[in-house]
């Protein structure tokens, strides 16, 4: 990033009764950075029963969003950017209010944007050496970041952290389509729409509370996979399509090669439910190797409407 104007960060966290923990998270939060000129803060209010709002402003935050009942960690986070972009930001960062991530490594974590190397930063956690990580967790963390990384073309290791900085243009690219949480989603998206990515280092604090995003493991997992096979299917429809339609292409042209056999050796006759099988298999591949082509013309259009989204937001927030 290269300008003579002095640059705005505005740091945004999404509350939900972060009452407690938010003014340890403000505090964390530097007011000086070098190669910046103003540094604020965000706090979105995700419909808290509690004093978050009023805590906010005690804390002297500068920007303090309402949501009217609780929508989401995900919808929070995506009011926030919008928030951020109409209020000037050249840099976003997003952090947790539970004071997970060190506040203090911001500079760290903005670094390769002021450098021009990276339009979107993610701080990634010491996985393995993370003290209130069970190895099971640990594990699901590593199995779940792997796919991700090959799902989107990138190379982040921790792809489930909040600790993330964006530029501008960057974050007037994103669009969060779920209620669950933005993280996996907007990586996968991020990916596939060519945003340059970095990622750094950063430190954690001491856990303060629980998580709030699920009640269970099996339900974080059954969460994230509905929204990596969602996100992946919006951004590359033909390859999920192809591979589905071949595989039911293939199979019922194996069992149709099948009842040749058998046909051509004369004990044919008690086989005609593999015939019958096979053609509606066939058929049923055919269908889907259709319906691909047809999402793949549905996804360019997507695609162009989504750069048409970029610039109405950029005219909008410009300066």
């Amino acid at each position: 990033m290269h300008t003579n104007s002095p640059l705005k960060l505005i740091v945004q966290i999404p509350c939900l009764n972060e009452e407690k923990t938010l003014p340890l998270t403000i505090a964390d939060i530097p007011r000086q950075i070098p190669g910046i000129g103003v540094v604020e803060i965000l706090v979105i209010d995700d419909g808290s029963t509690d004093r978050t709002g009023e805590v906010a402003r005690q804390c002297g935050v500068e920007h303090i969003v309402k949501l009217t009942n609780n929508k989401g960690l995900a919808q929070a986070f995506s009011r926030g950017i919008d928030e951020c972009l109409r209020l000037g930001a050249d840099i976003i960062v997003n952090t947790d209010a539970d004071n997970q991530y060190c506040g203090k490594d911001i500079p760290l974590l903005i670094g390769p944007i002021l450098a021009g190397k990276a339009d979107m930063v993610i701080g990634i956690r010491d996985i393995n050496g993370h003290p209130e990580f069970s190895w099971l967790k640990k594990m699901l963390q590593k199995i779940g970041s792997l796919i991700v990384r090959k799902l989107s073309g990138t190379k982040i290791q921790d792809t489930t952290s909040g600790f993330r900085a964006y530029n501008a243009h960057a974050a007037a690219q994103l669009n969060v389509m779920t209620h669950y949480s933005y993280t996996l989603e907007t990586l996968i998206q991020s990916g596939k729409l060519g945003i340059a990515i970095e990622q750094v280092a950063i430190r954690t604090n001491p856990k303060t509370r629980e998580s709030r995003l699920f009640k269970d493991m099996w339900q974080y997992i059954k969460q994230s996979v509905m929204t990596i096979m969602r996100v992946y299917m919006i951004y590359q429809p033909l390859n999920v399509f192809l591979t589905l339609g071949l595989l039911v292409f293939t199979s019922g042209f194996l069992i149709g090669c099948r009842f040749l056999y058998y046909y051509l050796v004369g004990a044919g006759g008690g086989k005609i439910q593999s015939l019958i099988l096979a053609a509606v298999l066939v058929m049923l591949g055919v269908q889907i190797l259709v319906l691909g082509i047809v999402a793949n013309l549905i996804a360019a259009n997507r695609f162009i409407l989504e750069k048409i989204l970029v610039k109405i937001r950029e005219l909008e927030f410009k300066k």
